[in-house]
Order: C-alpha cells, then sequence, then structure tokens
C-alpha cells in the first residue's frame, strides 16, 4: 500500500513538473508558509497516506488551473478532469457548472492567482484535502476534497462544510 502510494506521489509531482505547473506539488509544510505552499497540522510529519493524498489534489489543481489558461501542453480542462476525477464526480460538476454559471473546480467565474493546500483529516477510507484558492483582490476562499486512500480517483469537491 506505501509502495502504491509512494509512487503515486512521485507520479504527481513529475507530472507537475514536467507540465512547468510551478510549485505542482509542494511537500507539506508547516503553518506560516507563503501561499502555494501546503500545510499540515502534524508537527512530527506527514504520514504517507497523507502526503499522497495532498499531493494528488495538487497535481490535479495546478494541472487544471494550467489547462483552463491554455498552458498545459498535454490536457485540455475536461482531460484533466477526466484523469483525476472519478465519473460521477464530473458529473456532479457539471450539473453544479451549469446551475451556478462559473467553473466547478474553482466555484468561480475567474482563475485563482495561487492556492495551498492541506490535509485535514481522514476516515473510513477517504481523507479530506482543503485548497485554500487565493484571488486577485486578497480575498480567499476554500473547497474540500474527498479522496480515497488507496490512490483512486478524487471522489468529492464541495464548499466548505456549514
Amino acid at each position: 500500500m506505501r509502495n502504491k502510494m509512494r509512487k503515486a506521489a512521485t507520479i504527481a509531482v513529475a507530472s507537475g513538473l514536467l507540465l512547468g505547473a510551478g510549485a505542482a506539488a509542494p511537500a507539506l509544510a508547516v503553518s506560516g508558509s507563503p501561499p502555494g505552499v501546503a500545510h499540515s497540522h502534524q508537527a512530527s510529519g506527514p504520514r504517507a497516506d497523507e502526503a499522497g493524498v495532498v499531493h494528488r489534489v495538487t497535481a490535479f489543481w495546478d494541472q487544471y488551473k494550467s489547462a483552463v489558461l491554455g498552458t498545459n501542453p498535454v490536457m485540455n480542462p475536461a482531460e484533466v478532469r477526466g484523469e483525476f476525477l472519478t465519473p460521477e464526480l464530473n458529473a456532479e460538476l457539471d450539473a453544479w457548472a451549469e446551475a451556478n454559471q462559473a467553473d466547478p473546480v474553482f466555484r468561480a467565474q475567474n482563475v485563482p492567482a495561487d492556492r495551498t493546500v492541506r490535509y485535514e483529516g481522514s476516515g473510513m477510507g477517504y481523507a479530506s484535502v482543503v485548497v485554500t484558492q487565493y484571488w486577485g483582490d486578497g480575498s480567499t476562499n476554500d473547497v474540500w476534497y474527498r479522496v480515497p486512500l488507496d490512490g483512486s480517483r478524487i471522489a468529492g469537491l464541495q464548499d466548505p462544510p456549514v
């Protein structure tokens, strides 16, 4: 299991670097890092499954942003979503986009300037990963991802729980 996660994390890092997506898959860092760097709630260091899910969400977000901006030389936004997300989640996001007239991943009509990614916790085979998006006007918003710990495709994406 750890080898599978390590391989998935390595692939996510490599694919992000090959696509020139900037800080494609940063290591988990301590709080207080600048935008674009992930955070962990554990001072003793992340476990392999935590790092794997954070890397997977980071790779998805960075490749998706690149595709939306037209700078991803390999995939368009639909192809990025198809590679990283379950078909069920893709259908939910299509419905959300139609209902809200906005990008379903960024949850807005424009593209964020930057992001941080942090592990929020896990249970019942899934992890919660939070992407905080930074906008040009200084505002932020959080998007929560539901990620299987077994290395399969991202299964959920939603606004913060209320």
